[in-house]
């Protein structure tokens, strides 16, 4: 699980620099400067996360049955906040309307929130 936990974050930690540049440089003149920002939120928190799980791939101080809820409700908080950011951000260059399911963006925040508690609930469990 590790492993794939360290692969997930280097993944997502290359994929929020290549969406970050393109956001910075190939959308400048095509979005407005409101949307640039909603945009960047969204590369900010890929890479947050992608730093997150780095360290829970990373350590020995989370039971594996503990990391594997991390890792899921944090690989789904990404795809859906950061996810539907883009669309959103970039929704005037499609034809898909991506207001429609901008409900999950606060679906993937709320993911994001619920692991960093479940790792709290892991360390406050941690005997001394």
């Amino acid at each position: 699980m590790n492993r794939t936990i360290l692969i997930t974050a280097s993944i997502f930690g290359a994929l929020s620099i290549i969406i970050g540049a393109f956001g910075a440089h190939g959308l400048k003149e095509l979005i407005s400067i409101e949307a640039q920002k909603t945009f960047e939120t969204g590369v900010r928190y890929q890479m947050y996360h992608a730093i997150f799980l780095l360290f829970i791939g990373s350590t020995d101080l989370i039971q594996l049955k503990t990391k594997k809820w991390i890792y899921y409700l944090t690989v789904f908080g990404v795809l859906f906040f950061s996810g539907s950011i883009y669309g959103l951000a970039t929704n005037t260059l499609t034809v898909f309307d991506f207001k429609t399911v901008g409900f999950i963006t606060p679906i993937g925040g709320l993911l994001f929130i619920l692991g960093w508690l479940v790792l709290l609930v892991n360390f406050l469990k941690i005997k001394h």
